[in-house]
């Protein structure tokens, strides 16, 4: 593998593709040195005391961690004067950020899950953060109307995972790569590119703790694959659930597998946040081959409306989201 930092990669992209003009560009290196900050603090841990709760809630009722805070700040702060955003929303603010008169407003809008997997915390499993950009609509106020864009618009989306390495996983629309942090020289470099889902897949991950819940959709599906090779798949599956949405994707662009966090009873919409959790990561999901619906509609085409929306998951490896989503129709 070349070892390309993310800059070169991103310069090799707009020669090839026309696609990452120098705004876009510099708006993903500070991301990307953000989460090198947002990295950095998660090892710390309790040695920063980074662990527990922060006495606070976000604008969806949840507890916040410590961390929670610490990552939105970053990322808020990373991005305030560097001319390449108009506003920003994050899962810990109730409103748009708008980027104040006295500094440069650019052209982008920056949506972001600042700490994915809070709950994994304080129990030292991965977590990482969610990231997706829009284009700012010309002409207008970068309000909320101008967030609620379908997740096809999107011009770059991406994630990192707090792992035994920091990885961060990107998308500018012609493929997913992947880029490994080197904590010596304090660099990303290149180390998987291009990433492939493959169709077929055997391992599933879904909180089962939920079953009582479920549409029978998602029970048949499941209850198929338990079923093993003395049921209608005919062959064994296996079950992976890490809790960190970060952790079980990355699973799934390294060896295939399909994520479910589908709407049930308790949660009639869905679970997880479309604009800034679903949207990004169904677009890198589908530019590595794979798919991603709701269980019944490409993700990527649902009209937002709402900023804090939430909705049903389903993606990973083609052949088995399209089984889901057919049994849903």
């Amino acid at each position: 593998m070349r070892r390309a930092t993310i800059t070169q990669y991103l310069i090799e992209q707009q020669r090839k593709h026309g696609n990452v003009p120098p705004e876009l560009r510099l708006l993903i290196e500070v991301i990307a040195r953000a989460v090198k900050r947002i990295g950095h603090s998660v090892t710390q841990g309790a040695l920063a005391d980074m662990l527990g709760s922060a006495g606070t809630e976000n604008v969806q009722g949840e507890a916040q961690k410590k961390l929670d805070v610490v990552a939105n700040e970053v990322l808020v702060e990373a991005n305030l004067w560097g001319g390449q955003l108009a506003a920003m929303v994050s899962e810990e603010l109730e409103r748009p950020f708008i980027i104040p008169s006295e500094y440069p407003r650019g052209k982008y809008l920056l949506l972001m899950d600042p700490l994915d997997g809070s709950s994994n915390i304080d129990v030292n499993v991965s977590i990482g953060t969610i990231f997706s950009v829009l284009p700012c609509p010309e002409g207008r106020e970068p309000d909320e109307q101008a967030f609620l864009q379908p997740g096809r618009n999107q011009v770059a989306a991406g994630f990192a995972v707090y792992g035994p390495s920091t990885m961060l996983v990107l998308t500018v629309g012609h493929g997913t790569a992947a880029f490994t942090l080197d904590r010596d020289l304090g660099t990303f470099f290149l180390t998987r590119e291009p990433i492939e889902v493959p169709a077929d897949t055997a391992e599933f991950a879904i909180n089962v703790s939920n079953m009582r819940n479920w549409e029978p959709p998602v029970k048949r599906y499941i209850d198929e694959c338990l079923a093993g090779k003395t049921g209608p798949r005919e062959k064994d599956f296996n079950m992976r659930w890490v809790a960190s949405m970060v952790a079980d994707v990355y699973r799934i662009l390294s060896r295939g597998g399909i994520f479910m966090y589908p709407r049930d009873a308790k949660h009639k919409e869905g679970r997880l946040r479309l604009m800034y959790e679903a949207n990004p990561m169904a677009l890198i999901v589908e530019q590595c081959g794979g798919a991603a619906t709701n269980g019944r509609t490409r993700i990527l085409d649902v009209q937002p409306t709402a900023l804090h929306q939430r909705i049903g998951v389903v993606l990973g490896s083609k052949n088995e989201v399209e089984r889901v989503t057919a049994y849903h129709r």
